[in-house]
């Protein structure tokens, strides 16, 4: 024995005789360890298997953590006093469970089985039950300290580490670090028990299957005018109320709109102008402008999860109606091509803001609306790539060429177009504002060339209002009051009229003392708007006797077309061979622009219903239809008679047989009304409601009863509510003895819209080459 000891000592470089005395040491080193604070950490176990940073989505999971080097490790679960976390549970059944949702790809939100959040602030861990976000701080920048970015670990390739969105800052085990080196090796253990995360159902079941038409052509419908994001617009806070996601969920998507519409939706006055239609009592709404606030009850605000008044597309035109699961209900029903347009209105914007009857985040001019919403579309795209588990695993794919959204939609996914409808584009105005000049032709391509970068490929040359283009579009009602107001000229109607259709420039003129034709298109302004902006009311107070004088009756139209840069503007669309939407021209624009595509065999869009009499398909264009609102008893199977009239105008130029929707929700044009109930569309007695459940019109999906938070949505008594309502609409019209066949038309309406797009990328390339 005691060789035994002299050679394991030599071995050591030690005595023989100071031997005992190190293992003596050592078993009374690792006793005291024992009862020591650590006697409670666990030994890890191997990681489990997962699907890495992006595979954790609405997964139930405990979480424990060691600092680099150790060997063991503690659970995260509540603090002794209930209000924060901490690091401090010895097994799983010891910890807390927590939901993890993402916000964005690879970023989670910890939702634990109490319904409670894990928090940083100040390097504290904190419990909190409610988060507070940029909508309710009115703080564009406002991150929660909730959100936790999830990263492989720097330390184990098999474990993760945890960033915080907010600080930077990585998770320790008890606080957080500025260095990736010093955070905390994290193992994410599956668990049940979780609570469930708000969100709204989809309400269908079944899969997509990706198909084609036998000839080769894409499967599905094409929503042509899309406004998926506005309340980006009009200065990003509430005047349109609701988005179509938020990093946080619902509850802050969909919140109450009482913060910006007030209680009784008494300060949505833009609601207020627009709903009313041709009801509009112009008294109240002049004394709404005065005062701030509806003469009486406007609307109920409760949003999610009771959803009392909203989302109600077919009569209120400032609240969300395309949350983005419900327009995954609408993908499931054969949606399968969208042209998102970044919207916006700052004469609307100036005058609630400026009137502090509505608050705004951000400025209210028309880009700085169209950069933030063209910014958030991609957003949203990431947003439901994490819902769905990674990075271009998402059914919401945007496209920057035909290709593209071919090659996505025979995915079996949904492409997404990106395109621009506002008066300023491109802050080309007609009245610039201090500080700015008219727009020249460099302006122009420098703006088309950034604009065509950031993956626009859709441009309105006009919208509502005058601008270094084209006359406004000649909308009446309250937007000859904004025109006044945006260019400091009178109204510029005349009965002396191009005999053209028009959607917009057409009929009475409802301001008629407002009306002050001119010959010239840039003369100078009569009147100085300049204050409005700061000062609505009294800028608009010396001016509000020319309201007063009631409308003139007859057919009007606007007094100017195109301007010389408005021409050009074409001349670059077109030389691009982007997709030129021609329905907010008034006649006299309208009228040149289509000599112009005439001229150079060019397609163009009519997305508001206009195709000129068929001579828009005679040059490849598209344009949009209608459902007939109700069923004629006497006729059924005609609900789609405005489709096949269609049909048959672009059969007879030589068209692809194919016309799609332009609903235009979120962009203040209403929706299908109700068939049934106190408040249908229809004068007669309607049959053949829509029942639950039905198939889609592929037959892959089923659908149920459609429910926003704990409101049930009837589509037969309500109407098209939202745009996850398309396949009650559809299943509606097919009821009333429209066949398969007849809709066949819609369901090739992505590929007629491709094929418009394609040959204007072809005339593009030979008129380009042609200079």
């Amino acid at each position: 024995m005691i060789s035994v000891w002299n050679g394991f000592a030599m071995k050591l470089g030690m005595r023989a005789s100071a031997l005992p005395l190190v293992f003596i040491f050592s078993s009374l080193a690792l006793s005291l360890s024992a009862c020591s604070d650590d006697a409670d950490e666990v030994q890890r176990e191997a990681a489990p298997e997962n699907d890495g940073i992006y595979g954790f989505v609405d997964g139930c999971y405990t979480m424990d953590a060691v600092a680099p080097g150790k060997a063991k490790a503690k659970f995260l679960a509540p603090a002794d006093d209930g209000q924060g976390f901490a690091f401090s549970a010895a097994d799983a059944a010891s910890a807390s469970r927590f939901t993890m949702r993402a916000s964005d790809l690879a970023t989670y939100l910890f939702y634990d089985e109490e319904e409670q959040y894990f928090v940083a602030e100040e390097g504290e861990f904190v419990r909190k039950a409610e988060l507070s976000s940029d909508i309710f701080e009115l703080d564009d920048a406002y991150l929660p300290g909730a959100q936790w970015q999830l990263e492989v670990s720097v330390h184990d390739e098999t474990r993760f580490q945890l960033r915080h969105l907010k600080s930077g800052q990585y998770l320790t085990t008890g606080g957080l670090t500025e260095s990736a080196d010093e955070a905390a090796v994290v193992t994410l253990y599956p668990a049940e028990g979780c609570a469930e995360y708000p969100e709204l159902t989809v309400d269908a079941e079944g899969e997509v299957t990706p198909r084609q038409f036998d000839d080769g052509s894409v499967w599905g419908i094409v929503e042509t005018h899309s406004h998926i994001l506005s309340n980006f617009g009009f200065g990003g806070a509430g005047i349109f109320h609701g988005s179509a996601f938020h990093p946080l969920g619902v509850e802050h998507a969909l919140p109450s709109c009482e913060m910006f519409h007030a209680a009784e939706g008494r300060a949505d006055l833009f609601g207020f102008g627009f709903d009313q239609g041709d009801d509009l009592d112009q008294d109240a709404l002049l004394q709404g402008i005065v005062t701030g606030r509806t003469p009486e009850f406007n609307h109920h605000t409760e949003g999610y999860p009771e959803f009392t008044d909203w989302p109600s597309a077919h009569d209120s035109s400032t609240h969300q109606t395309q949350y983005y699961t419900w327009m995954k209900r609408a993908y499931l029903g054969g949606l399968r091509l969208m042209v998102q347009h970044a919207t916006t209105n700052q004469i609307i914007c100036e005058l609630l803001a400026g009137s502090d009857t509505q608050p705004i985040r951000y400025s209210c001019n028309d880009m700085v609306a169209v950069d933030r919403i063209i910014e958030e579309t991609r957003n949203l795209e990431r947003y439901i790539d994490a819902q769905e588990g990674g990075p271009g695993k998402g059914w919401f794919r945007i496209v920057e060429s035909p290709e593209e959204a071919r090659q996505v939609i025979n995915e079996g996914k949904m492409a997404i177009v990106l395109g621009i409808e506002t008066s300023n584009l491109f802050d080309c105005f007609l009245t610039p504002p201090d500080g700015k000049e008219r727009c020249t032709e460099q302006d122009v391509v420098e703006k088309l060339d950034e604009y065509y970068e950031k993956g626009v490929r859709v441009i309105f040359p006009v919208h509502k209002y005058d601008n270094g283009f084209s006359a406004g579009d000649g909308h009446r009602s309250i937007i000859e009051l904004g025109n006044f107001i945006q260019t400091g000229h009178k109204s510029n109607f005349v009965e002396d009229c191009p005999d053209i259709p028009s959607v917009f420039d057409k009929g009475d003129v409802q301001f008629g003392g407002l009306n002050g034709p001119r010959d010239n298109y840039f003369a100078d302004p009569l009147y100085d708007m300049s204050g409005f902006g700061d000062d609505p009311v009294g800028t608009l107070f010396d001016h509000v006797g020319m309201l007063n004088g009631g409308p003139l009756e007859g057919d009007y139209c606007m007094n100017a077309g195109l301007t010389p840069l408005g021409e050009f503007l074409i001349e670059e669309l077109m030389k691009r061979g982007m997709v030129i939407e021609i329905d907010h021209l008034p006649r006299r624009s309208y009228e040149r622009a289509f000599e112009m595509l005439e001229t150079n065999d060019y397609p163009a869009v009519g997305s508001h219903g206009n195709n000129n009499n068929g001579k828009l398909y005679e040059l490849g264009g598209v344009s949009k239809f209608n459902f007939k609102s109700c069923s004629d008893p006497s006729q059924p199977g005609t609900r789609d008679d405005n489709l096949q009239e269609r049909i048959a105008l672009i059969e007879a130029a030589g068209g692809y047989p194919a016309e799609g929707f332009g609903f235009d929700l979120n962009g203040f044009a209403g929706a299908p009304g109700p068939r049934f109930g106190d408040n249908s569309v229809c004068s007669e007695p309607q049959e053949n409601p829509v029942t639950y459940p039905f198939d889609s019109f592929s037959g892959e999906v089923t659908f149920t009863e459609p429910r926003v938070g704990d409101r049930t949505i009837d589509f037969n008594t309500e109407g098209f509510a939202h745009i996850g309502m398309l396949p009650e609409l559809i299943e509606d019209v097919r009821n009333d003895g429209v066949s398969d066949e007849d809709l066949d038309p819609l369901f090739r309406s992505a590929e007629g819209y491709l094929r418009m797009w394609e040959k204007s990328i072809e005339r593009g390339e030979a008129l380009g080459s042609a200079q």
